[in-house]
């Protein structure tokens, strides 16, 4: 310890116990935690439910190939699967691994801090406000990191799409449309993801005060909150993701002689007006809560799973480095009284 050894110490020595003392005191809530175990929820909950995904993005065009209308979630996935191929449905499926993980793992570093923050450090019974404005906040970071993926995904998604690849896909919008079409519907994104994740915090959180008070590691209850919040959310906020879709897909027949190129919430609102009326507002609605409710299910159970997993481990780890230190205190104190003893003893 420090560069001392056992046989070199002298009588008396006072020896520097710092560095034992700095393994005792690691913190429980740690942030590190929270980025691992939210990387691997994200990539978790997009992966799993991909093809839903991919079937919520075709129900949502406006003016879809005559080859590409469906009847209902099932429908879309038999069309797909029989006249475009068993893999159709994941095209793409990598652009947003990548995306989901470091999104994620801000996400739930950033609301698991505000929502402490927030709530004054309780743990249960905590206001349904300040955990919806945790959740708003956490969304910004989120979505800066998921917009890109969600550009590149959407346009790999869609019926007769030109790109067989991610790379392809990025350098095609980024030779034709510039860097800012990877963020054209960014402010839409955060328009509808705020009041959605807000919503699904808010509820998440309630129907856990319910259902798992003491905020213990409970697979089913986070599994079925999940599910509750994620699926209320997504109705709720469902008119957006559809403006949001033909932002990113810049659907062609969407498209007009005076307008090129769609730009903005407003003027997505008015084309999907325009051409489908308000019913145009709530196209795969349904698509959308089948996809919502398993995937925020699956998010916060994997997310809660390994949140109880790697702390349990950390905290095995700091109990044993206590214990050794503790040992390593006791033989000092042996080797100290041992060596004041000889020193004692008249010299011959």
């Amino acid at each position: 310890m420090n560069g001392v050894e056992v046989g070199n110490l002298r009588p008396n020595m006072e020896i520097d116990v710092d560095e034992i003392d700095e393994y005792e005191s690691l913190p429980t809530d740690r942030v590190s935690t929270h980025l691992m175990a939210g990387a691997l929820a994200g990539i978790g909950e997009h992966c799993v439910m991909y093809p839903v995904d991919s079937v919520k993005t075709r129900m949502q065009c406006l003016k879809p190939n005559p080859k590409a209308t469906y009847k209902n979630i099932f429908d879309a996935f038999y069309k797909i699967i029989r006249y475009e191929g068993i893999w159709r449905p994941v095209r793409g499926i990598n652009a947003v691994a990548g995306g989901a993980g470091p999104a994620h793992a801000m996400y739930f570093a950033c609301y698991e801090k505000m929502k402490k923050i927030l709530n004054g450090g309780q743990t249960s019974g905590q206001n349904a406000l300040a955990n919806g404005a945790a959740g708003g906040l956490a969304t910004v970071f989120h979505d800066a990191v998921m917009n890109p993926a969600e550009v590149v995904k959407q346009r790999m998604q869609v019926y007769g799409s030109p790109y067989c690849s991610v790379w392809g896909c990025i350098r095609d919008i980024w030779l034709h449309e510039g860097t800012a079409a990877f963020y054209r519907s960014y402010p839409t994104q955060l328009i509808m993801n705020i009041p959605f994740h807000a919503i699904h915090f808010m509820v998440y959180e309630y129907t856990q005060d319910m259902q798992n008070p003491e905020r213990s590691y409970d697979p089913l209850a986070h599994g079925l909150s999940g599910a509750i919040a994620g699926g209320v959310a997504a109705a709720i906020t469902t008119p957006l993701d559809v403006c949001k879709t033909l932002l990113n897909t810049q659907e062609s027949g969407a498209l007009t002689s005076r307008q090129y190129v769609i730009r903005g919430l407003a003027s997505s609102a008015r084309a999907v007006y325009r051409l489908q009326g308000l019913s145009g507002y709530f196209r795969g609605t349904q698509a959308r809560i089948v996809f919502q409710m398993p995937a925020t299910a699956i998010a916060w159970s994997v997310y809660e799973f390994f949140k109880y997993s790697i702390n349990k481990k950390q905290d095995q780890l700091q109990e044993t480095t206590y214990i050794d230190a503790s040992n390593f205190r006791s033989s000092l104190g042996t080797v100290n009284v041992g060596l004041v003893a000889a020193s004692d003893k008249p010299s011959r």
